[in-house]
């Protein structure tokens, strides 16, 4: 049983940054493409990023591309979410997940995809 836990969110003023951390127990993550999904309120969950367990490949949904960096640490089990340039459109709650089955170099972009989620942090951008 894969266990996340995210952490990092909070208030913060427009033009902000903030970085999320998921720490994750209970799996070899090393082996896991790990993926940080949105859900604003009143909307349905959305792709944010995307990591492969080798060579660390990057996918960004084009709302945050130049925006947000995806970045891992297989030593600390945890992947992280540099968020700069904050916009209030990105308040939402964020999500960690991971892919187990992942081949070494997909990247997946798709909830379906994903086999074990975090509880979520709030991120909320003030204008």
């Amino acid at each position: 049983q894969v266990q996340l836990v995210e952490s990092g969110g909070g208030l913060v003023q427009a033009g902000g940054s903030l970085r999320l951390s998921c720490a994750a127990s209970g799996g070899t993550f090393s082996n896991y493409g790990m993926g940080w999904f949105r859900q604003a309120a009143g909307k349905e969950r959305e792709f944010v990023a995307a990591i492969t367990w080798r060579f660390s490949r990057t996918s960004y949904a084009d709302s945050v591309k130049g925006r947000f960096t995806i970045s891992r640490d297989n030593a600390k089990s945890t992947v992280y979410l540099q968020m700069n340039s904050l916009k209030p459109e990105d308040t939402a709650v964020y999500y960690c997940a991971a892919d187990i089955n992942s081949l070494a170099s997909y990247l997946a972009a798709g909830m379906a995809e994903y086999d074990y989620w975090g509880q979520g942090t709030q991120v909320t951008v003030s204008s």
